[in-house]
């Protein structure tokens, strides 16, 4: 009987150690400036803005891979930015939004980021776009600063 409510205590202890240690960790990622949804939504209507040269800032400047819808791939921020400007001339109006699937996860000086997308689009030529769209971020602390150095937009088939 002693050895089964020691047991028990002993089950109870570990659970809450491991309730405090996951407590002060979400504290600290939360204290470290980390990015957080309201960020998410912030690089979102900068996006919809459908001016690339102001989300520069955002992105490391580096040899990173981005992907995007088309191409494949991009190997770094400089042919991103001129590849997705080429793209969003094609458009008069975009508005992109955040669904409410948005996951956060922190660890060190990493951040990394999933999301479904809204995007309620209107073309050029007068054409009504809409699609949900798949987004990846991965930002690593650099000199005090959240900087994306990956990043993964996808649109699944329908």
């Amino acid at each position: 009987m002693y050895k089964r409510l020691l047991a028990v205590l002993v089950c109870v202890l570990v659970l809450s150690l491991s309730g405090l240690a996951a407590s002060k960790s979400k504290k600290k990622a939360a204290a470290s400036g980390a990015p957080d949804k309201a960020y998410l939504e912030k690089l979102m209507a900068g996006w919809s803005s459908a001016d690339s040269a102001n989300m520069a800032q955002y992105y490391d400047q580096g040899d990173y891979n981005f992907f995007d819808i088309a191409p494949l791939k991009y190997s770094n921020w400089g042919e991103y930015q001129k590849g997705v400007t080429e793209l969003l001339k094609a458009y008069k109006g975009l508005q992109l939004t955040l669904n409410d699937d948005t996951q956060i996860h922190t660890d060190g000086n990493l951040t990394w980021t999933t999301s479904t997308v809204k995007e309620d689009a209107l073309t050029a030529a007068g054409k009504h776009e809409m699609a949900v769209l798949r987004w990846t971020l991965i930002f690593e602390k650099q000199a005090g600063k959240w900087i994306i150095v990956h990043e993964h937009v996808s649109e699944p088939l329908q």
